[in-house]
């Protein structure tokens, strides 16, 4: 559905973000469209569709913007696109097939259909107005935890069906709902050279490096990181060509299952606070916190 956007509005409020001089006449903000108009996230989750033309990724992962992405389709052979309403289906081309790869990959094991596909990117990537810090530049993509058994599910049931958890003891361990075919997809992501990294709850990567046979080199793109028991993350390497990218640095060498463990022991015995460490505040990142280019994506037909 083609939704109609007010690119003039947008322009007018770039002005007081800092990308041109701001005039002494400010036209008003609609409130339903823009709630702070000097907050980046605010303007970019206000953009419906993406720019035409070719795929370019500007700034990082929790740092910057893309245009030229491409609409997931909402249901395919083997995925649907989750949470519709959040027009979060968006990403690189790349990244789209990617993830239809992995959806037949996922409809191979026992007991799935394919991929029940959560937040990718907004249209235009940047910073979201909830929920994510990064899947700003079209390279991110949540995977739900709950094997399809149904592929035709209507835009309701979509906002409304919940995931899975598959952890238990607070993520040290994995419970009986983190299944082989878990594992195998993971493992198949991982393979991909595309993919930098995954985050996955610590529990998951240690029962992964338990049970892992032969060359677990592929372990190391399998990072540990909070949450993710719902769902799992994919990030992609910036692709080919892509000169205004910024990759996050590499995974260290080797499989990561130390480091894993660490996490687990962690978790069960944790370790006393630091009284000398203070709790950090997000920060809202400007229009002038993000690359130059941004604003010109922002305002592209």
């Amino acid at each position: 559905m083609i939704r109609l956007f007010k690119f003039a509005t947008l322009c007018a409020l770039l002005a007081a973000c800092g990308g041109e001089q701001e005039t002494k006449q400010t036209p008003k903000v609609q409130r339903n469209v823009v709630e702070d108009p000097r907050i980046a996230k605010h303007l970019f989750g206000a953009v419906p569709i993406a720019t035409t033309g070719a795929p370019e990724v500007y700034g990082g992962f929790s740092n910057g913007c893309a245009a030229g992405l491409v609409e997931l389709q909402e249901t395919g052979p083997t995925w649907q696109a989750m949470r519709l309403s959040r027009n979060r289906n968006w990403g690189h081309p790349e990244l789209i097939d990617l993830l239809k790869s992995l959806s037949r990959t996922a409809a191979a094991q026992e007991g799935w259909n394919g991929l029940y596909i959560g937040d990718m990117s907004q249209p235009r990537g940047g910073p979201m107005r909830t929920g994510h810090v990064s899947h700003q530049s079209g390279l991110d993509a949540d995977i739900w935890m709950l094997p399809p058994k149904r592929l035709n599910l209507t835009r309701n049931e979509r906002e409304n069906l919940s995931s899975i958890s598959t952890r238990r003891a607070a993520g040290a361990y994995t419970n009986s709902s983190f299944t082989k075919g878990h594992q195998e997809i993971l493992k198949a992501a991982a393979k991909d050279p595309r993919v930098a990294r995954i985050f996955v709850f610590p529990g998951a990567k240690v029962k992964m490096c338990n049970e892992a046979t032969g060359d677990k080199s592929w372990l190391g793109k399998i990072r540990p990181w909070w949450g993710h028991h719902y769902h799992f993350h994919i990030r992609m390497k910036c692709p080919k060509g892509a000169q205004y990218c910024e990759d996050q640095a590499p995974p260290p060498v080797g499989d990561g299952c130390d480091d894993a463990q660490v996490w687990v022991d962690n978790i069960l015995n944790p370790p006393p606070p630091d009284p000398n460490k203070t709790p950090t505040k997000r920060k809202e990142l400007t229009m002038g916190n993000l690359p130059a280019q941004c604003s010109n994506v922002l305002v592209a037909r």
